[in-house]
């Protein structure tokens, strides 16, 4: 019976060897795995209403500072945001201009419940450049001469444009000054209508005016309905626990004092 040859002490060593490499290849691709798990950072998409662009900015560094979870924004339109997410736009987390929004996507089913809440209390404010001619102090003064171009948000989709239409109404004014009116698409659009001279006087956020470089005055809040603005997690979000976590941290302590920082209240 013929046998195989016994294994020579030159195989066993490449056998030894290729074992050891084989190992060590494990090794290195369970680690590399570790490390790509341990930078991968998580990342989540939240609509946001424009006034709120310079205060999320920051609510959204010092939260990622705390949790390394990366927040990325569609800034625009309440009113356009909300058609967005209905027709499925993939957001996790939206910050409205205000609360109606937010029940109008729960009467469609599309936030997790729970998760709704109202995080601040806007104001609206008379907007003009630090060297223009005319610098109306008083809702009122709209209807001077010198004033031929005042800008607004579009009040059919835009919240704060809404309350600046309800506060020329309350005024009496709105007739008269409706010939001179611009309707932008969103409040943060309005506010770059008066700075680029575009127009005369913008009625726009409080939060938009204080980092500002013109001059502005408040507009009586019971001229308006107040501006209560609400937030809530997407249903479709894939990343609700994160999405939680910046609702609370928005919430919280910190997070109101930097929106105090830009004019919101409670």
């Amino acid at each position: 019976m013929r046998r195989n040859p016994p294994q020579t002490p030159y195989f066993s060593v490449i056998h030894q060897h290729l074992q050891a490499i084989v190992a060590l290849a494990l090794v290195l691709a369970v680690v590399a795995c570790n490390s790509t798990s341990k930078n991968s950072q998580t990342q989540i998409t939240v609509a946001a209403a424009s006034d709120l662009t310079p205060a999320f900015e920051e609510l959204a560094r010092a939260f990622q500072s705390q949790t390394d979870i990366k927040v990325v924004f569609s800034f625009g339109s309440t009113g356009i945001l909300t058609q967005q997410i209905a027709n499925g736009a993939p957001i996790d987390l939206f910050a409205a201009a205000h609360v109606s929004y937010i029940e109008q996507l729960e009467k469609q089913n599309l936030i997790v419940p729970d998760t709704k809440s109202i995080y601040a209390r806007g104001r609206i404010t008379l907007w003009t450049t630090k060297d223009a001619s005319f610098k109306p102090q008083k809702i009122e003064e709209l209807t001077h001469a010198e004033i031929t171009r005042i800008a607004i948000a579009n009040p059919d989709h835009a919240p704060y444009g809404l309350a600046a239409r309800q506060a020329l109404e309350s005024a009496g004014i709105w007739e008269t000054v409706k010939p001179k009116l611009i309707f932008a698409d969103n409040i943060r659009q309005a506010l770059q209508f008066a700075e680029t001279g575009n127009v005369d006087v913008a009625i726009v956020a409080l939060s938009l005016s204080i980092p500002s470089n013109g001059q502005w005055t408040l507009i009586p809040e019971e001229l308006h309905q107040p501006i209560n603005q609400g937030l809530a997690v997407i249903r479709t979000t894939k990343h609700e626990r994160e999405a939680r976590q910046f609702a609370a941290f928005i919430n919280s302590p910190s997070g109101r004092a930097i929106l105090q920082k830009y004019g919101f209240t409670q």
